[in-house]
């Protein structure tokens, strides 16, 4: 992926307690740091679990919470109707 896209980039160490943030704002990269006091991250544990995840993914999974949440009502792309 290119880091200079309007995308962030996460990166969780091995205790899934402490998190970075990456992104680039045009004039340089941003680097955000997050540690848990207590908890951890539900962080992927292999290659093939990593995948895109939304901005309310994000404030969950920044909120300690599993970016599935089973309650939340799932968006629905305009046109399609099940």
């Amino acid at each position: 992926m290119d880091p200079f896209t309007k995308s962030i980039f996460l990166f969780c160490g091995g205790k899934s307690d402490r998190i970075k943030i990456l992104m680039w704002e045009g004039d340089g990269f941003v680097l955000l740091y997050k540690r848990l006091e207590s908890g951890r991250f539900r962080w992927p544990r292999n290659p093939a679990e990593v995948k895109p995840i939304s901005w309310k993914q994000f404030t969950w999974l920044m909120q300690g919470l599993d970016i599935e949440q089973p309650t939340a009502i799932k968006l629905v792309n305009p046109g399609k109707i099940y």
